[in-house]
């Protein structure tokens, strides 16, 4: 439970600091988010919008209330493979191609004002006429100034062009690499420059004023790159059991995507349309040309007829005749069905042999009056297999085994449906030889009748025929043209394409505000982690625990004073209690010893080892003990600036025996209880004269006289100095300084002393509260004791005589003064 506790705590602690550490780069903060909403802004004032139109069409199932075999087995795919068929169909490239040459959308109209670039559809105030039996250039800009109402100036500049035939649907072969053209010409005067060929009218949208801002352009396109730009639109059934499906299209211009969609819409049903109404119009086109032949014939036998009845008079059959001559137009009325019908079988035969690619077109034997069943049944069955094909290779490739499987039912159901063909005209062929041979023996019972009789007879029999073969193909021919009339489209638009109910799919501003804010956010975040990252300096407390378990015995707070001697100076103030707390926990460390050697090391120069020495001696000799301040560092000698001491004697000379320890002892006239022992002369050899027995009895005469002494020693971690020190010493003190001390440095040199097992402990220095620095309350310090303190809300809050503190606020009003 103890644990779980102290780790909640550190959890909180290391949140706050996080905070903290936040919290001193709030500018930043404020910065990054004002540039990437101004940014977000710019962007989204100036970014040409996207726009998305939908339309919604119903695809009827063409098998509707057909029975499918695989339903029986629950295997049933055919509503969902005809709606991928259609969606094929719409995205097809035909669908697309007659879509944009219905629209007209070969001349696109601009106009630049300032730095922004606007299409103007239906808006410009003129229109471009193409002549398009001419070959045009093609997606190069023209420029018009207005001169006045009358005439204009154009110019154009491009490379690598090429003219396009907008009747065979080509590119040229050759391309101009550049070219540069300009000329001024009348509204309605034909332009040819050799590069295009067109007029320029003015319409109903002509503004003087505005013509006057902005600079007109307009570009003409070819086919191909228009489908480029129009063929991105989507189709999505609405949900995955429905044959309704959406289509939407994104573009720049709302009215130009809608009207796109509701003409591929209106095309495609048109489209399905028409492919209903194929069989029709190719049974009235069958009959058509039957009927050119047929009213000559019919024409010339009625004269005919006139012509003898006139020239004659007007002659009575007896009963008999009569009864033959009836009979045998009966006859002659059957044999002329049969004529048609038989041209039908042999058209069909030729057609099926010729065509049966295109079966769609083949002409429906129940519109012809051709009533058999297996020749009905298999016609439609060729004709649907057909269909089939075509749409599967709108989705796949001819070696697809389902185009495979379409295409060897067709190859079957052509072999039967020629053979029952080739039988159908042999029957045929034989029943009208069956009926010359029965009107041949009217003919001879006829003959017998006077001549006059029987070329009346033989005039009627002509017309007659002729007139029954004519009215048998107009009844046909209006027979069709009402299946035609009656057919209805299978699909349906359910909902237009409405500029009006158009969504801005991009920018999306607010989602650019929110992305804004966020990336306003990680950036100054990325920049304090990466500082903190790539910063090899020891910043906070977790720098030093993750690299030693030695305890952290103090922390000095940085100090803005001139002087070094701040305790001493300002003995009441927070960095002169922070040295306090120190000698406090030294204290536990020595386990109550009455007298102790402190020695004071840093891996490097300008640590605040010195300092420290100073300002701990000066604590100590405030406390009444006697304390010496031994300055051992031989190569750079500082402490005597400081105290505005001589550096002339001091341990350097004892060691070589040049004066006595009375000698270089030096009194403080600041504070009682302090003495020093300078440096002296830097010596030749520092190392051997610390490593001599001169050491150990300077130290051995030091405890006897003093309480306290603090070894102020040179860097450890560039000279072996201190290591030599340390067997002198009671307790060590490491000097880490904030934002300073290396961690590389400070990791190798720390593990080198916990192999040593010495009594160390890690002193933190130059703490910068308003850095948010990463030390606070409750701290154990190993050994089994612990001590608690904290500061950094404005410290003391005026129990200290601390100057810097009474004249400035705590850290958290100071940083709410900045905001």
């Amino acid at each position: 439970m103890e644990q779980f506790q102290t780790y909640q705590q550190e959890e909180t602690i290391d949140l706050k600091m996080l905070i903290f550490k936040f919290a001193r780069f709030w500018y930043l903060f404020v910065i990054s988010i004002f540039i990437a909403l101004l940014v977000a802004f710019l962007f989204n004032k100036y970014t040409k919008p996207v726009y998305e139109v939908k339309t919604v069409v119903l695809i009827k199932d063409q098998k509707a209330g057909k029975m499918d075999p695989t339903a029986l087995l629950g295997l049933s795919f055919g509503g969902q493979q005809n709606l991928q068929n259609e969606i094929g169909i719409l995205k097809s490239y035909s669908m697309g191609f007659r879509t944009i040459k219905e629209l007209g959308f070969e001349v696109s109209y601009y106009r630049e004002e300032g730095f922004i670039t606007q299409e103007l559809y239906r808006k410009a105030p003129f229109t471009v006429e193409i002549d398009f039996d001419s070959p045009q250039s093609v997606n190069i800009p023209y420029t018009i100034r207005f001169i006045d109402n009358e005439s204009f100036s154009l110019e154009t500049e491009g490379e690598n062009i090429k003219a396009y035939d907008f009747n065979t649907l080509e590119l040229s072969g050759t391309s101009q690499e550049r070219i540069k053209w300009s000329g001024t010409n009348q509204f309605g005067e034909w332009v040819d420059n050799g590069l295009n060929r067109f007029r320029i009218i003015l319409n109903d949208n002509l503004k003087i004023d505005e013509t006057k801002r902005g600079t007109y352009s307009f570009v003409i396109h070819d086919y191909q790159n228009l489908l480029r730009e129009f063929r991105g639109y989507k189709i999505d059934p609405i949900n995955r059991d429905a044959s309704v499906v959406e289509i939407s299209l994104r573009g720049n211009i709302k009215d130009k995507m809608a009207d796109f969609l509701n003409k591929l819409t209106e095309t495609y049903v048109v489209r399905g349309l028409e492919s209903k109404n194929q069989i029709a119009e190719s049974t009235i086109d069958f009959i058509n040309q039957q009927l050119v032949d047929i009213q000559d014939s019919l024409q010339f036998a009625e004269i005919a007829l006139q012509d003898f009845q006139t020239a004659h008079e007007f002659m009575n059959l007896d009963f008999q005749s009569q009864k033959v001559f009836d009979y045998l137009k009966d006859l002659e009325k059957q044999k002329a069905e049969m004529l048609v019908k038989a041209k039908y079988y042999r058209s069909m035969q030729r057609y099926i042999q010729d065509n049966i690619d295109n079966i769609d077109r083949m002409v429906a034997p129940s519109a012809m009056g051709i009533e058999d069943p297996l020749l009905n049944r298999l016609v439609q069955e060729l004709v649907n297999l057909s269909s089939q094909k075509a749409e599967q290779l709108l989705v796949s490739t001819e070696r697809h085994p389902i185009v495979v499987s379409i295409e060897a039912q067709i190859d079957n159901t052509k072999r039967t449906l020629l053979e029952n063909v080739n039988n159908i005209i042999k029957n045929s062929d034989l029943a009208i030889q069956d009926l010359n041979r029965r009107m041949n023996d009217l003919e001879g019972q006829l003959n017998k009748l006077p001549v006059t009789q029987r070329l009346l007879l033989g005039y009627q029999r002509k017309f007659e025929l002729n007139d029954a073969i004519y009215t048998f193909l107009m009844q046909k021919r209006a027979d069709a043209q009402i299946t035609k009339a009656s057919n209805m489209p299978d699909n349906e638009i359910i909902d237009q394409a409405n500029p009006a109910l158009s969504q801005i799919v991009f920018p999306k501003k607010s989602l650019n505000y929110a992305i804004a804010l966020i990336i306003g956010l990680l950036i100054p975040v990325a920049y304090i982690f990466g500082r903190d990252y790539f910063n090899d300096k020891i910043t906070e407390r977790k720098d030093i625990e993750k690299i030693t378990s030695l305890p952290i015995v103090g922390q000095i707070l940085h100090s803005d004073k001139e002087s070094q001697l701040v305790v001493i100076e300002s003995p009441k103030s927070s960095i002169a209690e922070s040295f306090r707390s120190l000698r406090t926990n030294i204290d536990y460390l020595v386990q109550g010893q009455e007298k102790s050697v402190i020695l004071i090391m840093a891996d490097m120069v300008n640590a605040g080892k010195t300092f420290i020495s100073m300002n701990l001696a000066s604590i100590y000799a405030f406390y009444g003990k006697k304390t010496l301040l031994l300055g051992f560092d031989l190569r750079k000698p500082k402490i005597y600036q400081d105290f505005g001491l001589s550096n002339t004697m001091g341990i350097s000379n004892y060691m070589v025996n040049k004066y006595s320890l009375d000698e270089i002892i030096q009194q403080s006239d600041k504070i009682e209880n302090l003495d020093f022992i300078m440096a002296g002369p830097v010596p030749p050899n520092p190392a051997e004269l610390i490593a001599s027995m001169h050491t150990n009895q300077l130290f051995d005469e030091l405890k006897q006289r003093y309480d306290y002494i603090i070894i102020d020693s040179p860097p450890i971690g560039l000279v072996t100095d201190a290591y030599l020190l340390m067997k002198h010493s009671d307790v060590n003190l490491f000097v880490v300084r904030e934002n300073y001390s290396n961690r590389k440095i400070f990791e190798m040199i720390i593990n080198d002393l916990e192999k040593r097992e010495l009594p160390i402990g890690i002193l933190v220095n130059d703490i910068k509260l308003n850095r948010g620095y990463g030390y606070g309350y409750g701290y154990g310090y190993g050994y089994g004791y612990g001590y608690g303190y904290g500061y950094g809300y404005g410290y003391g809050y005026g129990y200290y005589s601390d100057e810097e503190s009474a004249s400035k606020p705590g850290f958290f009003k100071r940083l709410m003064d900045k905001i």
